[in-house]
């Protein structure tokens, strides 16, 4: 057998100084504990809301652009921040053919930890991603973790996304309670060195960019790739849901009721607690990925949304759903948090309307068991990477609104021992058990049964592990892939579903599905 190895890419391309007519406001340095100037802020006045739309309309070219777009909740914790960067210095990409990129991101995290720089009055007041390794674990990454929920063979002949990573080295922030934005700009190097230089003249460049001199670098490779868009009707597939024009699925809403039928007899039987079973929805693309996040945003927006090219496909998400927060205090002590979500009901046009539906979701005994049972699972996650006895449950079945729908959020903290980094974190809770079930391992291997396809990035998470020692990551639900199929054609895909448990009614879990895919087929059949 051939083999295979993992696309690794350190680009030392370098950067002219060019200027910009915008100026910050100031400029801050930091220090980091093995001395050295690393770190350029520059406070910028783009006039009015400091939303990031327009600076993406002008970079979503870039490679690898990621934005982390807290497009909701602004007055919250949870939506405070957003970031937005591209052309990383260095580059790992893996499907699940590729050997393991899990020891690149132990390595990269480790490297990254020990240029955290000590605590500093003069940047407590900036964003928490300065810049650091961002970027995608798909689902399925849980592979190279648990080798045991490798199918033996499967029927899927085009890749399967497993990993990709960049390590970004600046990137715009903003703090939408205060309306700040900055541009970042840390001088970190492909080899994880730090140069002051380095870090003025790359946001010298960043501006020329926002400018529109129009010396931008190669895009990804797969950038100049002919794509084709749907015009006409798409091609016939054996199950498609009536409700919506074009879309498809790999269940019928008989079939996928039966399958919620199959797990709560599992769990009857004492295999699993909880299992959380999807039904992937697919349309024809018929628009550029760009266009389509800019419309989702806009009909569903979310605190934990983002937009992410990794190359080959791209990633396009409305998540409400935090998977791991890490803060550092002045102490150097990490806090971590994690947010699962189980229970939906809809949002309505009708506030009276949704008192009740809340008041409903509150009631449900069936929702709150499958929200403690996830609650206990990432308690039992987080003890493993995190300090005998920090690991609390804060928050326990709150409901929360959203766009379109309610949930029910908890909250569980801890705090990571010191010789833990945020890859170890991710390793330990990875995937999120709010989108497996529990036993977790049990729970993925009945979902693998019954779904018969990989996930791909869907039930994954997107996030950042920054300079400033702070990570954030969401869970990929309400989340399109777009990418190209074996006939050269571009297709959105996009998986919802919920969890089962015992009490679960199989109509009733079919039914949530579509409540769950409203903004997503709202914004894709208003698409082209």
């Amino acid at each position: 057998m051939l083999a295979i190895a993992l696309d690794v890419e350190y680009r030392t391309t370098q950067h002219p100084t060019t200027h910009f007519s915008l100026t910050s406001k100031r400029g801050t340095i930091i220090t980091p504990r093995n001395g050295g100037s690393i770190h350029v802020a520059r406070e910028l006045d783009f006039g009015g809301d400091p939303d990031l739309a327009w600076v993406f309309d002008k970079l979503h070219q870039l490679p690898n652009c990621i934005w982390l777009d807290s497009a909701s909740d602004n007055q919250f914790d949870r939506g405070r921040y957003s970031f937005l960067s591209a052309d990383p210095v260095a580059w790992c990409s893996a499907d699940m053919d590729s050997p393991d990129p899990w020891p690149v991101l132990y390595e990269w995290c480790r490297k990254l930890q020990h240029l955290v720089p000590r605590h500093d009055e003069a940047t407590s007041d900036l964003p928490p991603f300065w810049g650091g390794i961002a970027g995608l674990l798909a689902y399925e990454s849980a592979w190279w973790l648990e080798p045991s929920l490798r199918p033996t063979n499967s029927p899927r002949t085009d890749p399967i996304p497993g990993l990709a990573i960049g390590l970004y080295d600046w990137t715009f922030a903003v703090d939408h309670q205060t309306q700040k934005t900055w541009l970042l700009s840390t001088g970190i190097s492909e080899t994880f060195d730090l140069d002051r230089d380095r870090a003025i003249e790359r946001a010298d460049q960043v501006m020329s960019w926002l400018g529109g001199d129009g010396s931008y670098p190669s895009a990804s490779n797969h950038a100049d790739a002919p794509q084709q868009y749907a015009t006409s009707q798409p091609p016939t597939k054996t199950r498609r849901d009536p409700r919506y024009e074009g879309v498809t699925s790999n269940f019928t809403d008989d079939s996928y009721a039966a399958a919620v039928q199959d797990i709560v007899d599992r769990i009857c039987s004492g295999d699993s607690f909880q299992v959380n079973l999807a039904q992937t929805l697919t349309h024809e693309a018929t628009c550029k990925p760009e266009e389509l996040y800019t419309r989702l945003r806009a009909i569903n927006p979310a605190p934990y949304a983002a937009y992410f090219d990794a190359g080959d496909y791209h990633v396009l998400s409305s998540s409400p759903e935090g998977f791991l927060q890490v803060r550092s205090d002045e102490a150097g002590d990490r806090s971590v948090v994690t947010r699962p979500i189980k229970g939906t009901v809809a949002k309505t046009e009708d506030d009276q309307e949704n008192e009740r539906l809340g008041a409903v979701l509150l009631a449900s005994e069936k929702d709150r068991a499958e929200n403690i049972m996830i609650v206990d699972l990432m308690r039992n996650d987080l003890s493993r990477v995190c300090t005998d006895e920090s690991v609390q449950v804060t928050k326990l079945c709150e409901l929360e609104r959203y766009q379109s729908v309610q949930h029910l959020v908890s909250t569980v903290r801890g705090t990571l021992d010191s010789d833990a980094t945020v890859a170890d974190l991710l390793a330990a809770c990875f995937p999120g058990g709010s989108i497996t079930g529990a036993p977790k391992v049990e729970a993925m291997r009945t979902i693998a049964h019954l779904e018969r396809r990989p996930r791909g990035p869907y039930c994954g998470s997107l996030g950042y592990i920054s300079l400033s020692g702070a990570g954030d990551f969401n869970i990929l639900i309400r989340t399109v892939t777009q990418r190209t199929v074996s006939t050269g054609e571009s297709i959105w895909e996009f998986p919802v579903g919920g969890g089962i448990t015992a009490r679960s009614n199989p109509e009733r879990e079919t039914e949530e599905t579509w409540v769950k895919a409203a903004s997503l087929l709202e914004a894709i059949t208003s698409a082209g």
